[in-house]
């Protein structure tokens, strides 16, 4: 069960830094945080619909996967004995 642990918890920490990493890529929606860094450079990078789109489902993706692993490594310790 520890092996199996620890590699919840790799994927946990790898999937935490990647999910960070795609929400900060999204374009910004209005005056907010996101525009305070790079403004100008955010509306010239985000311009496309289709990465945008991308974007969303690889962030999805990542979350989903993210929540698995929190889901498992909680119940990994609750029914541990």
């Amino acid at each position: 069960m520890d092996v199996l642990r620890i590699i919840i918890e790799v994927v946990l920490v790898i999937t935490s830094i990647f999910l960070v990493m795609t929400v900060l890529m999204h374009k910004g929606k209005g005056g907010g945080l996101s525009d305070m860094f790079g403004g100008g450079l955010s509306s010239s990078i985000g311009s496309s619909g289709v990465a945008e789109r991308n974007l969303n489902r690889i962030t999805i993706g990542v979350a989903l996967v993210w929540t698995t692993a929190v889901v498992l490594l909680g119940l990994i310790q609750k029914f541990e004995i």
